[in-house]
């Protein structure tokens, strides 16, 4: 084969190459979602690694309220969400949440319904059967002075918000499943 012939050959071979590396570099992006919408696919083996189920939407009804929280996969070290609680078809009130690793801890952030935030340090990580449970403090506030998510089985997230208003103990809890952030079926895992 002559170079003026071979020539001739590269830019087509060369096109159908890239093209061609082009298509089989997106078969592994096409399969990946899937795999990163596991809770906790790629997260790091840090402090916030035994909360990176998390990831994801969750949503539940109590006394007419819908409640949801969603929440973005465990990346540098940090874990963001956001809760929007719905009472009919208005909403209640919302909240912007941060898991973060600080020098003393792991800490829960929240901003409710544009608020100043308030931070809630890792206080246990127990077990209760199979539930997994974080319990997370601030005993400055008077309510909420504890929140407590209980991982429980078949896709169910337990919410407690615990604390004093006027001296009584007051408990909420808010039982969520696990749903399809886009079409809000429920997911088992």
């Amino acid at each position: 084969m002559t170079l003026p012939r071979l020539l001739r050959i590269s830019p087509r071979f060369l096109i159908g190459c890239v093209l061609a590396g082009l298509s089989i570099a997106a078969v592994p992006a096409q399969a990946q979602p899937a795999a990163a919408a596991t809770p906790g696919a790629g997260a790091s083996a840090g402090p916030l690694a035994p909360l990176a189920w998390l990831a994801g939407c969750w949503r539940g009804t109590v006394n007419q309220r819908e409640f949801r929280e969603q929440w973005m996969p465990l990346r540098g070290g940090l874990m963001v969400g956001v809760s929007h609680t719905l009472n009919g078809d208005r909403t209640q009130n919302f909240e912007y949440l941060r898991l973060e690793s600080r020098a003393d801890g792991v800490h829960y952030v929240a901003a409710p319904s544009g608020r100043d935030e308030t931070a809630f340090r890792l206080a246990a990580q127990t077990r209760d059967g199979d539930d997994e449970i974080f319990n997370f403090a601030n005993p400055v506030d008077a309510f909420p002075q504890t929140i407590i998510y209980r991982r429980g089985t078949k896709g169910w997230l337990y919410a407690h918000v615990e604390g004093k208003v006027n001296g009584a103990e007051q408990k909420v809890i808010y039982p969520m499943r696990r749903v399809d952030c886009e079409t809000g079926e429920n997911i088992e895992k």
